[in-house]
């Protein structure tokens, strides 16, 4: 990836935070959503927009639904605010790595709780 990739992927990933954050007025995007990483193809014209959600599977899938068909809205306010020649065609996806962690840190959590337990008792 080349850094002039890199600085666009980190300023769309800005852009397109703030445009959902500030503009996107539908019920179905979860109030706690994240753009997480944006992956612009190598000849500029889509980009991957991945997304976290804490919440419900379905609040989830929901949220993404609403992004994807928000998509062109999306783009045309984002364009406004990155100057570039032609403003790539945004595909929404979820991001499980968070979750991952979640899951992670929660099992890590459990085992620490479980082993004061066990130090108390003996």
């Amino acid at each position: 990836m080349t850094k002039r990739t890199e600085r666009l992927n980190s300023l769309l990933k800005e852009v397109i935070s703030e445009v959902i954050r500030s503009d996107v007025r539908n019920p179905q995007v979860g109030k706690f959503t994240t753009v997480t990483e944006v992956d612009i193809s190598k000849d500029l014209h889509h980009a991957k927009v991945y997304i976290s959600v804490i919440g419900t599977e379905l609040e989830r899938k929901e949220t993404v639904d609403a992004l994807e068909s928000a998509a062109g809205f999306i783009s045309v306010l984002a364009s406004k605010k990155v100057v570039m020649r032609h403003f790539p065609s945004l595909t929404f996806r979820l991001d499980t790595s968070v979750d991952k962690q979640m899951k992670v840190d929660s099992l890590l959590k459990k085992i620490h709780e479980e082993e004061e337990s066990r130090g108390h008792h003996e």
